[in-house]
């Protein structure tokens, strides 16, 4: 999805599903914790039904409606963990897992030298 777009300017938009049905209206945008980039869509699925997590990475923002590659019965199985809240890395992975997405490893932390050790005069 395009990572310049406002989050703010997502909630109450219409999604579909990857056929094209409505799924609902998108209440809340959650973003990645370290970079701030838009993740999580939280998408009301009915008057009476609660929020499904779905990834915003593979999904397009077309004539203002999110398009989620997904079928409406997947979205709608989600994972519930409520909106509101932030969402851990456990939940994070849950998700990515019930769409069917792999995660990308971890960039390895840089080597760096932090200087002396604590009680220590020498550089570690």
């Amino acid at each position: 999805m395009q990572t310049d777009i406002d989050p703010r300017h997502l909630i109450g938009r219409k999604a579909f599903d990857r056929n094209g049905n409505r799924i609902g209206t998108i209440d809340e945008i959650y973003l990645d914790d370290a970079t701030g980039v838009p993740e999580w869509a939280a998408i009301r699925t009915g008057l009476f039904s609660r929020d499904a997590f779905v990834p915003l990475e593979p999904s397009d923002l077309v004539d203002g409606a999110l398009h989620v590659p997904f079928e409406r019965a997947l979205i709608k199985d989600a994972p519930d963990f409520g909106v509101g809240r932030h969402l851990s890395p456990e939940q994070e992975l849950q998700l990515y897992h019930h769409y069917g997405l792999d995660l990308a490893a971890p960039p390895p932390l840089p080597d760096r030298d932090f200087g002396k050790l604590a009680g220590n005069d020498k550089p570690a």
